[in-house]
């Protein structure tokens, strides 16, 4: 075997892209951006666009890393957008009620690493509530952050009465509006994210161990693994994923609401499902997640520009996903089998 192919074999063995449904969701998404190209050429295919989508999908396909983990578990996380827009909240109080207003600009670059560091502390400590729930108390992963999605929410509406907070350092926009060499710095967040997670998924233990107790939690028991802290770390890192993308989202917008991104957990979990992640668990790659959120990109994208409503879009979706499980039913075998 040739080096260059068995460098090949290697990348999609470390990415998680092997299996036959990548390939067709691969090819549906690239025959999404050519249709949309064909229909809307003056404004899809422009590098503007490019780059203003480049900075619209990182913050939902960081929610949709975070689902990810969980339903390879066998779980779910209802709580993601109540726990990114409780530590936007609260970075934005800390901007406001804490930074005085003369400081120097090294110091503020300073004082906003330590309101990221408070972010995804608290991003931690809520996943952490979930997996003990889950874990340790056995509640169901949909009842468990079912109800910390309502705490975490109220505690965010509570905190501001239903108003956005403004009042961020000009400096804090890098995260959600800057560049490095011309690309998005959400994109580069999510990129460095979803090639870590790629990493931990297929080259450590830990990685191995979550799809195992996906596949079958009781014979992990049996096999020695701590099931327990395994689901805790891995709500705990959804958790963290979902401070980042909280942080993203306020410093993209400038302002911090309750209420940001209601429609993303809905769509983080249809993201997961088009990306290969099997909803009982056991199942799914990182590299699908991206593949599926520049589907859904592209499709929203361009129906935008064909001055579709959102309702259409929703309706799009929804048949997207029915289209893509439904070919890869045909694809698989399934149905010969039966």
């Amino acid at each position: 075997m040739s080096k260059r192919r068995e460098g090949g074999l290697e990348l999609r063995r470390f990415l998680g892209s092997g299996d036959s449904n990548l390939l067709q969701l691969s090819l549906i998404t690239l025959a999404t951006f050519i249709l949309m190209s064909v229909l809307v050429p003056d404004t899809f295919l422009t590098v503007r666009n490019m780059r203003s989508m480049s900075f619209q999908f990182p913050e939902l396909g960081i929610l949709s890393l975070a689902m990810m983990l969980a339903m390879l578990t066998g779980g779910i996380d209802l709580s993601l957008v109540g726990m990114a827009n409780l530590s936007s909240v609260i970075c934005a109080f800390t901007f406001v009620k804490l930074m005085p207003k003369d400081l120097p600009s090294d110091q503020v670059v300073l004082f906003i690493v330590g309101v990221v560091i408070l972010a995804l502390t608290l991003g931690l400590l809520c996943g952490l509530i979930n997996g003990i729930l889950i874990a340790t108390l056995h509640i169901p992963p949909i009842l468990a952050t079912l109800g910390t999605m309502q705490v975490y929410t109220g505690a965010a509406i509570v905190m501001t009465r239903g108003a956005a907070v403004i009042g961020f350092p000009e400096q804090y926009a890098f995260i959600g509006n800057g560049s490095i060499a011309g690309v998005g710095v959400p994109l580069l967040i999510f990129l460095v994210l979803l090639l870590g997670l790629a990493l931990i998924l297929r080259r450590t233990a830990f990685g191995m161990h979550l799809v195992l107790i996906g596949s079958n939690a009781k014979a992990a028991r049996f096999a020695g693994i701590k099931v327990r802290r395994h689901l805790i770390l891995t709500y705990m890192t959804g958790g963290a994923l979902a401070s980042i993308a909280g942080l993203i989202m306020s410093s993209r917008t400038n302002a911090a609401k309750a209420d940001y991104g209601t429609s993303y957990i809905l769509q983080s979990i249809l993201v997961a499902v088009l990306g290969g992640v099997n909803p009982s668990g056991g199942r799914g790659a990182a590299v699908g997640i991206l593949v599926a959120v520049l589907a859904l990109q592209f499709l929203s994208s361009g129906f935008s520009m064909l001055r579709y409503s959102n309702f259409a879009k929703e309706f799009v979706w929804g048949l997207f996903l029915l289209l893509i499980m439904i070919v890869n039913y045909f694809t698989s075998g399934e149905s010969r089998e039966k």
